[in-house]
């Protein structure tokens, strides 16, 4: 029943394990995962039903999946993501539970103005998140790997490509070569074909996960070319693989969700790429490998 036992001390730890077993798991298992990484704030209230119902699967693979990683039960597993989040993320969490009860009793009545203050709300809830869950070590080996890049590639397609469009402008602005796999005329495939070793992908998806973007990293990767993931789940199909991989999950209100989180993300990113790139002109200005 259990491939792993109930000492986990950390959502960390758990989603680290769930994450090593995915590709072992069930179709139905996989969704409940899948839920569990994406809901990582909101699970330890959410009820068994109200999970199963979101996963399309019975109130029992909820259930089964707590067993399968050594908790006798999903409240087992629940107790993980209490002592977690009741303390540093619960506030914020009941602030997102208030926007959607407020959603929904204004089914139909809700003024513009009331809209667009919603949505901004759930959008600065999402950079909160982004904030609190960035990645120390992952973000240091995204800029690292960018600035010994001889080319890079940005792909995103679909609600994703504003935002790699947005990131190759700002790349433009540093001295790197930079290329947007725009996918014009289907030419996905021809143009990757300049990828090589020395080069890096970034690759933008979300959910669903569009299929030209997967294509485009399994092509970077068998050309020995490093990828950098820009997704919002560690159990993304992109992620599992990549050289780094940074995880973003934006704020959403009235189904539809923000750019907001990701824009700001990819910013930060060049910003720090670029100061980076101009540090290292610096100093190499100190030590006469320029010319004045």
């Amino acid at each position: 029943m259990d491939e792993t036992s109930t000492d986990v001390q950390s959502v960390d730890e758990l989603m680290q394990r769930i994450t090593d077993a995915f590709d072992s798991l069930p179709r139905q298992l996989k969704s409940v995962a899948t839920y569990i990484e994406q809901h990582r704030q909101s699970v330890m209230m959410d009820r068994t039903s109200d999970i199963a119902s979101a996963c399309g699967v019975h109130a029992s693979a909820v259930v089964r999946f707590a067993q399968r990683f050594g908790f006798s039960g999903f409240s087992d597993l629940q107790a993980v993501f209490r002592q977690a989040y009741t303390g540093a993320g619960g506030s914020q969490q009941t602030y997102q539970q208030r926007i959607r009860k407020l959603i929904d009793e204004k089914a139909g009545e809700a003024s513009g103005v009331s809209v667009a203050r919603e949505f901004i709300a759930a959008s600065r809830t999402g950079l909160d998140e982004l904030e609190a869950g960035l990645d120390d070590a992952q973000f240091e080996a995204a800029v690292e790997m960018l600035s010994q890049a001889e080319n890079i590639y940005v792909i995103g397609v679909r609600r994703s490509f504003a935002v790699a469009s947005y990131i190759v402008y700002a790349l433009q602005h540093t001295k790197k070569r930079v290329h947007l796999i725009s996918g014009i005329g289907g030419m996905f495939r021809e143009q990757m074909r300049s990828v090589r070793k020395e080069d890096v992908v970034i690759a933008i998806s979300f959910a669903p996960y569009g299929k030209e973007t997967q294509y485009c990293v399994r092509a970077a990767q068998h050309r020995g070319a490093a990828t950098l993931v820009i997704t919002d789940s560690q159990l993304s199909p992109l992620a599992r693989h990549a050289s780094a991989s940074l995880f973003v999950k934006e704020g959403s209100a009235f189904a539809f969700r923000s750019l907001t989180s990701t824009i700001c993300l990819c910013q930060a990113l060049f910003i720090a790429l670029a100061y980076r790139l101009e540090l290292n002109v610096e100093e190499s200005k100190e030590t006469g490998g320029y010319d004045d």
